[in-house]
C-alpha cells in the first residue's frame, strides 16, 4: 500500500495539473494528507464512495499518462543511474590502485551513455 502511494505521488509531481480542480483537491487530502475518505466527504459534504469514484477517476489519468509519456520511469532511472554514478566517485576518492580507478571509470562511463538513451 505504501508504495503505492509513493507512485501514486510520484505520478501526481509529473502529471497533477491534468486533473480536474476537484480532484486535485481530493488526492492531496487523501495522499498528502492523509486523511481518510470518511474525513474527506465529511469536509465537502458528499459520500464515502462519490470521494473514491473521483479518487480512482484521478489514479486512472495518472496512470494513463504515465503510460503514454513514461516521464515519471524515466526520471526514477535517471535518479538510480545518477546514485550509482556517486557511489562510483566515492569509490574512486578513496581508491589508490590503477586497475580500481580504470575498471571504475569504466562502469561510470558506462552509466553515463545510458543515462543518454
Amino acid at each position: 500500500m505504501a508504495e503505492r502511494n509513493v507512485q501514486m505521488t510520484l505520478l501526481y509531481d509529473f502529471y497533477g495539473d491534468l486533473l480536474t480542480d476537484r480532484q486535485r483537491e481530493l488526492f492531496d487530502l487523501y495522499y498528502n494528507e492523509d486523511l481518510s475518505l470518511a474525513e474527506i466527504a465529511q469536509q465537502y459534504g458528499i459520500s464515502r464512495q462519490g470521494v473514491r469514484a473521483n479518487l480512482m477517476h484521478a489514479e486512472r489519468t495518472l496512470l494513463q499518462m504515465e503510460e503514454k509519456t513514461g516521464f515519471a520511469a524515466g526520471y526514477e532511472r535517471r535518479q538510480a543511474y545518477a546514485a550509482r554514478g556517486g557511489e562510483i566517485l566515492r569509490k574512486l576518492r578513496g581508491t589508490l590502485g590503477r586497475e580500481e580507478a580504470r575498471a571504475a571509470l569504466d562502469e561510470l562511463e558506462q552509466i553515463l551513455e545510458a543515462m543518454k538513451g
